[in-house]
C-alpha cells in the first residue's frame, strides 16, 4: 500500500468538542446528477450523515468526466433525505460565484433545511473559472477575494442592509431579504497555513487531505492561532478530512479507478494554466500516476483501509468526507456500511486526545 503514514505527524494530538460526523463525497466531475442521486441513496443507506458534493464548472478530465451543478442536486438530496447533512467541497465565491450571490443561495437552502446545510469554500481553479472570461489572478489576490467573500456572507446572512468597501468587491445598501432559518456552517478548503489562519478566524474549520498533511503541524497550529485572535474556542470549531480511497479485491482496478483523477496530480504551477479538460487528461504521465499512488489510498486489502484512518484520527477529525474511486462503488459502500463506518464510530469514542488548543 502506498499511503502517506502519520510518523512525521508526531505531535500534534487534537480533539474537538464536536460528535463525529462521516461524510461520503459525491463527486460531480465524475458523475451525472442521476448517478449522485442514485449513490447518495446507497450512502444513506450504509449510514452516512453527511453528503458532499464538489463544485465545478469544468470536469478534470475529458473522457468521462461530467459536471452537473451542484446546488441544484444538493437540492434534490436535501429534499429526499431528511436526516442529513448535506454541503459542498469546494465552492469558489470569487468569479463564476459572487460571494453575494453565493450567501443568496445557501440562505435559501437553510431556510428550507435548517441547520442541515454547509459550505466549504477555497481559492479555486483556472479550470473552472477562466473558461467564462475570467482572468485567473495570483495567489495573494485569491486570497484577499477569499477573505472578503466570508465577511461578505456573513454580513449578509447576519445583517439588514449592508455596505461593504473591500478591495475587490463593494456592496451597496445590499440585503437578503430571505434569511437563513438555522446557521450556515462554512469551512474551508485549504493546505496553506496563511489561509488556515483566516479560517480559524472567520469560520467553522479547515478541510485538507493527505496531500497537505506534510505540513499538517503548521496548518492547525495557524488555524488554533486564528481562532485565538477571534477570540474562540479552538475545539468548537472543525478538522475536516478528505479521505481518498480506492478499494476492489483487484489492485490493478482499484488502480485504475485512483488514476480518473490524474490530472488532479499535474503540478499546481502547470495546471492553473490550463483549462481545457483534454489538455488536463493528455498531460497526465509517470510523474503523476505515481503522485496518485502516494496520496490516494488505493488498496486490494479492507486492513489498509482501518490503519490508515486509524492513524488520521489521532490526529483529531471529526468530520471525515470518504472520497471513494472504487470500481464497484455499490459493493465498496455495502463493505463501509457493513464493517468500516460503525468501526469509525466506536474508534472515534475511544480516542483519548488533549482538546485543541491555541499556541501562546
Amino acid at each position: 500500500m502506498a499511503f502517506i503514514r502519520c510518523s512525521s505527524w508526531e505531535g500534534v494530538r487534537l480533539r474537538s468538542k464536536r460528535e463525529l460526523k462521516l461524510g461520503y463525497w459525491l463527486a460531480t466531475e465524475q458523475h451525472g446528477p442521476t448517478r449522485l442521486m442514485e449513490l447518495a441513496t446507497h450512502a444513506v443507506i450504509a449510514g452516512f450523515d453527511v453528503l458532499v458534493l464538489s463544485d465545478h464548472f469544468h470536469p478534470w478530465r475529458d473522457k468521462g468526466g461530467q459536471a452537473p451543478h451542484p446546488w441544484i442536486v444538493l437540492t434534490a438530496i436535501a429534499e429526499r433525505f431528511k436526516g442529513v447533512e448535506v454541503g459542498t467541497a469546494v465552492t469558489t465565491p470569487l468569479f463564476r460565484y459572487h460571494p453575494a450571490i453565493v450567501a443568496q443561495a445557501f440562505a435559501t437552502l437553510d431556510h428550507m433545511y435548517p441547520n442541515r446545510i454547509f459550505i466549504t469554500v477555497g481559492t479555486g481553479h483556472a479550470m473552472n473559472e477562466v473558461p467564462l472570461g475570467f482572468e485567473w489572478p495570483g495567489y495573494k489576490e485569491k486570497v484577499g477575494r477569499l477573505r472578503e467573500a466570508i465577511e461578505i456572507m456573513k454580513l449578509l446572512w447576519e445583517g439588514d442592509f449592508v455596505d461593504y468597501e473591500g478591495t475587490y468587491y463593494k456592496l451597496r445598501t445590499a440585503k437578503l431579504y430571505t434569511k437563513p432559518r438555522g446557521r450556515v456552517r462554512v469551512y474551508v478548503a485549504t493546505a496553506d497555513a496563511g489561509v488556515a489562519r483566516i479560517a480559524g478566524a472567520l469560520t467553522d474549520g479547515i478541510l485538507t487531505n493527505p496531500r497537505g498533511m506534510e505540513n499538517f503541524n503548521a496548518l492547525v497550529s495557524a488555524f488554533l492561532e486564528g481562532a485565538k485572535s477571534a477570540g474562540k474556542d479552538p475545539s468548537s470549531l472543525s478538522l475536516c478530512l478528505e479521505f481518498k480511497v480506492s478499494y476492489d479485491i483487484d489492485y490493478d482496478r482499484a488502480l485504475q479507478g485512483a488514476l480518473f483523477w490524474g490530472p488532479t496530480a499535474i503540478p499546481r504551477e502547470k495546471r492553473e494554466k490550463i483549462w481545457d479538460p483534454r489538455v488536463l487528461e493528455s498531460m497526465v504521465g509517470e510523474a503523476e500516476v505515481e503522485k496518485i499512488k502516494k496520496t490516494w489510498l488505493i488498496t486490494s486489502d479492507p486492513d489498509d483501509i482501518y490503519k490508515a484512518l486509524g492513524e488520521l484520527m489521532k490526529l483529531g477529525f471529526d468530520r471525515v468526507y470518504i472520497h471513494s474511486s472504487s470500481p464497484d462503488e455499490e459493493k465498496f459502500l455495502r463493505m463501509l456500511g457493513r464493517e468500516i463506518l460503525p468501526w469509525l464510530r466506536e474508534y472515534y469514542s475511544s480516542l483519548r486526545v488533549p482538546l485543541r488548543v491555541a499556541p501562546e
